[in-house]
Order: structure tokens, then sequence, then C-alpha cells
């Protein structure tokens, strides 16, 4: 081999060697102090790729767990609410029974029906009040509303309805706890339409819940629980609050009728973030029906249901029969979305540990291995440092034939 100084080619080859080597220890070192094996694209890009999809899957699946657990709490707020009523149906179903006899004593007879209507005020408010993360459980999709009676034309009011001389109209917004009061003057003048501009001036005024009603808040001719008709007037409530009406005006407003609105639908939506498996991308719905004496056939402004007498007694009865099965169905439907969302919660469960399974595959550094080859890399540094160093010394041969 011919001897030179201008290329020393062996100190070239253990340079490349050396720096290579530290680079490679450089990332082995990366690796342990990360635990991961791919921490850039330049490592691994296809499996990089694939890793942030399945992340992205946990994530979501991860959150699609959480929104079923909450949808099953709400479902068995709701599930223990109606619990309660059914008991207080069938302690109604014993006293209507007991009612239902011949025999009882006046003051007998109005013993029970006081205690019958305070289970129906109880069934209200147990409506009325069941919440689940500030949301009222059973509370309609729409505003509460109360309505005229359908029926002959005298029955039914307008604007232009005069309303009881010195008659006391309450509305109490349950949900803040505000209320407005309007009273009737003396001379029997005051109309529907007097009180529309109170409410309206109330709202205005922000004395009552300014997000309850709109201004102009009783309106004619408005669909609701009883046909559309242009004489039907609703007093509503239109953002959903739950609303309470008493008047001591048994002529005119007498005829106003608790609307319950429509069904209260409870959505869980669980998804893997992915559009192509529709399995794990659904919404998962509930039908919350309104809770009160008047949805359950029970009102005794809508039924005139009490237990005064053997007859009403047992008219009552009837009614509470149904009721008892009403709040059963509703269980029924609650009870088996929670089955439902339990098993989804599990084959999400399932879903996550074995996409956790295949990230920590691809992306996880296998630890054992990692040592093995930081061993490597440290021992061929060591020796590519020694091989650059007797390589150098080894063009200091060539002076040797110059002296």
């Amino acid at each position: 081999m011919a001897l030179t100084v201008l290329n020393n080619i062996s100190s070239l080859t253990a340079e490349n060697a050396l720096s290579n080597t530290q680079m490679n220890l450089q990332k082995t070192l990366t690796q342990l102090s990360t635990g991961l094996k791919i921490n850039s694209g330049s490592d691994d890009a296809a499996g990089l790729s694939i890793v942030s999809g399945l992340n992205a899957n946990i994530a979501a699946l991860t959150q699609s767990q959480q929104n079923a657990n909450n949808g099953i709490g709400l479902l068995q707020t709701a599930d223990g609410a109606l619990s309660q009523v059914t008991t207080l149906l069938n302690r109604a179903v014993t006293i209507a029974t007991e009612a239902s006899t011949a025999g009882l004593s006046g003051s007998q007879s109005t013993a029970l029906n006081t205690e019958f209507q305070s289970i129906l005020s109880e069934i209200n408010q147990i409506g009325q009040t069941t919440n689940f993360n500030g949301q009222n459980i059973f509370k309609g999709n729409t505003g509460t509303a109360f309505e005229t009676t359908a029926g002959t034309a005298a029955a039914k009011l307008t604007t232009a309805s005069t309303l009881a001389a010195n008659s006391v109209t309450t509305l109490t917004d349950n949900t803040t706890g505000q209320s407005f009061s309007f009273t009737a003057n003396a001379a029997g003048t005051s109309t529907i339409a007097n009180l529309n501009t109170a409410i309206a001036a109330a709202v205005t005024a922000g004395t009552f819940n300014a997000t309850a009603f709109a201004v102009g808040a009783v309106v004619q001719g408005t669909p609701g629980a009883v046909a559309a008709d242009t004489n039907n007037l609703e007093l509503t409530n239109t953002a959903g609050d739950n609303l309470t009406v008493t008047t001591t005006d048994n002529t005119t407003l007498a005829s106003l009728n608790a609307w319950a609105g429509a069904t209260n639908a409870n959505s869980v939506f669980i998804s893997d973030s992915s559009t192509v498996n529709s399995a794990l991308n659904t919404e998962i719905s509930t039908n919350i029906s309104a809770l009160s004496a008047l949805t359950l056939g029970l009102s005794p402004s809508g039924t005139n249901l009490n237990l005064s007498s053997a007859t009403a007694a047992q008219t009552a009865l009837t009614a509470i029969n149904a009721a008892v099965g009403t709040v059963a169905a509703q269980r029924g439907a609650i009870g088996a979305s929670v089955n439902r969302l339990t098993a989804a919660t599990g084959v999400m469960s399932d879903a996550v540990t074995n996409l956790q399974s295949a990230a920590n595959s691809l992306q996880n550094a296998d630890i054992g291995t990692t040592v093995a080859n930081m061993t490597q890399y440290n021992v061929l540094q060591s020796t590519g440092m020694a091989a650059l160093q007797q390589s150098n010394q080894a063009q200091q041969a060539v002076l040797k034939l110059v002296q």
C-alpha cells in the first residue's frame, strides 16, 4: 500500500463510524429518557401516523365512557325520583280504596282527600325540583304553558276578557324563585290584555325573570295541549323554566289548565373519532316525560280528582292505577337505556384496552433491548475514539522516511 500524507482514509473511516455511533447513542438515550421508541417522524414515519390515529381513537372513547357514565347518572337519578313517585302512588291507591267504601264520615273523607291532594302536590314538587348537573330532568323541551279548556265559545278567552274584581293572579318561576302578581281593579274592568302588559313591564324592569317570558306573554291562537283556535289563549313561559300560575279568579281564569309540554330527550353521544365504524359513532337517547300530577292524569284542575265521596274516590282509583302503569313504563324505558349505556361502556372499555395495547407495541421502547443497544454504542464509541487516535498516529510514520 502506498504511503500518502494528503488523505488519511483510515482516519476518515473511523471518524464516520464514530459519528454514526454517537448519533445512535443519542437516539438510544432519548428513548430511555422518554420511554418511547418513536419520538419524531424521522424515527418511524409510518408508525407515527398509525399511533397518532390510535391515540385519537383512545381519547374519543375515553371521553365517550365519561359521557355514558354521566348519562347513566342522570337516568339513575330520574329512576330514583320515579321510585319515590311509585311509593306515593301506592299510598294514594291505599287511601283511594279506603275512601271508595261507604260508611265514612264527612271529616274522614276530608282527611283522606287532604292527604291525596298532598300526594299530588309532592309529585309536582318532585317533577319540578329533580335536577342533575343543574338540569331539570323531567322538564319538557318546550316552555310551561297554561291554556284555556276546549269547549263552548263561552268557555274560551280572548285578551279582551275581563278579570274578576280584586282577583290576584300570581306567576312563579320555580327555577329562579322570582314571582309576579297582578291584582285586578275593584271595578272589574281589568282585562287579560292588562295582565299581559303588566307581565311585559315586569320583565322589562327586571323584577321578574327576564328569560322566562317574551314581551306579550299572553298570546292567542297558539297550538298547545288543546287544539289550535283563534279564541284559544295561552300563557307561555318561553324559556322552558318551570312555571306555576295561581289565581283567585274562579270565573275568567278558572279555565286555564296546565300544559306539560314535550318529552325531554336525554342524549348521550359516543364515538371513537372515526367516521368509518358507525357502531362506535352513535347517539343513545332516552325520552323522559315531564312529571306532574297533570301528566299522570291526576291533576285536580284538569280532572277534578278527589276523594270527597265514594264515587269520586272510585274514579280517582282508576286514574291512580293508570298512573302507576305510566310510571312503571317510564322506569322500564329508563332501565333499558341504563343497561344499553352500561353495555356500551363495557365495549368502549375493551376497545380502549386493545387500542392502548396496539399503540404501546408500536410506540413504547423495549427497555431491555434499548439498554443493550446503549451498552453496544458506548463500547463502539470507546473503540471508535481509540481507532481514530491510532489512525492519526499512523501518519507520523511517514515523517521517519524524510529524516
